[in-house]
């Protein structure tokens, strides 16, 4: 496993270095202005508890269970607002990608792009988020293991990456399919894939109940906590939560997501918990 760092100037965070990070931000981009005022909080809080912190939204959530759900503001729209939030904030950004050709553009407007859980082995996909982001500083790829997907064949994922020519490559663990419209976390996944990139958990999607009723996901919301603190426990590196200040109304995942005023109770929890255990060297030889 090798740290590396994303964005430029001050806020820069180290993905796999000594200091807990946070992913976090609403699942899609609803309007400009709910995602400056999300990234503003959420900054406020992290500044307060000395999180590093990288704002995350989606400009299409491609994989909507239904053709009539929301899908964001699209790639023009989409990285505009990204940037002008990098821009006012200095906060590193992240968004998904979902298809080769998106990568070259998002690449100029983000620092961290990710490759959806669904797509994680798509790889046309990888190679292309590898040549849009390899000669760019303070760039790299986030990679979400697939709800099908063994731990260790994720190592084929980040391999594609890196022989790419991007170096710098992350995890993140979002739970695994456990039957239908279930998903559970099986936490040796996250020493495992450790053993060969940074490993972040995503402890809102990892609630999610997926395509459980009426076209839509459901989620429970109220195990968010508690396996974040498992997570971080087990050593991860970052943590990965989708925020919402009022989650009935959100317009994608409000079911899975944490609410804005529970989040600075969880960060402390979860700084604890850092604190109490240290974190695991990387596991070799799997």
């Amino acid at each position: 496993m090798t740290p590396f760092p994303i964005g430029r100037g001050p806020q820069t965070v180290h993905i796999g270095g000594p200091r807990l990070f946070l992913i976090a931000g609403p699942c899609v981009l609803e309007s400009e202005p709910h995602a400056r005022t999300l990234a503003d909080q959420i900054q406020r809080i992290t500044a307060d508890l000395g999180i590093p912190y990288i704002f995350k939204a989606s400009f299409d959530k491609a994989n909507r269970t239904s053709i009539r759900s929301f899908r964001g503001p699209g790639l023009a729209e989409g990285t505009r607002i990204l940037r002008l939030i990098a821009e006012t904030t200095g906060l590193p950004t992240l968004t998904d990608v979902h298809e080769a050709w998106q990568c070259a553009p998002v690449a100029e407007a983000v620092d961290l792009l990710q490759i959806p859980a669904f797509l994680c082995r798509q790889t046309d996909l990888l190679i292309a988020a590898a040549e849009a982001t390899r000669h760019l500083p303070g760039k790299g790829i986030n990679i979400k293991k697939g709800q099908f997907v063994a731990p260790p064949d994720m190592q084929h994922a980040v391999g594609k990456v890196q022989d790419s020519g991007q170096p710098s490559v992350c995890l993140t663990e979002r739970g695994a399919s456990f039957g239908y419209n279930n998903l559970v976390v099986d936490m040796r996944s996250l020493p495992t894939m450790r053993g060969f990139a940074p490993v972040i958990f995503d402890a809102t999607h990892s609630v999610q109940t997926p395509s459980a009723a009426n076209g839509t996901s459901g989620g429970q919301p109220e195990f968010i906590p508690t396996l974040a603190r498992a997570a971080t426990a087990a050593g991860i590196d970052g943590i990965f939560l989708e925020v919402h200040e009022n989650p009935a109304c959100a317009k994608s995942d409000g079911a899975n997501a944490l609410r804005l005023d529970n989040l600075r109770p969880v960060l402390e929890q979860l700084l604890r918990v850092r604190s109490a255990v240290e974190p695991p060297q990387p596991s070799h030889g799997l």
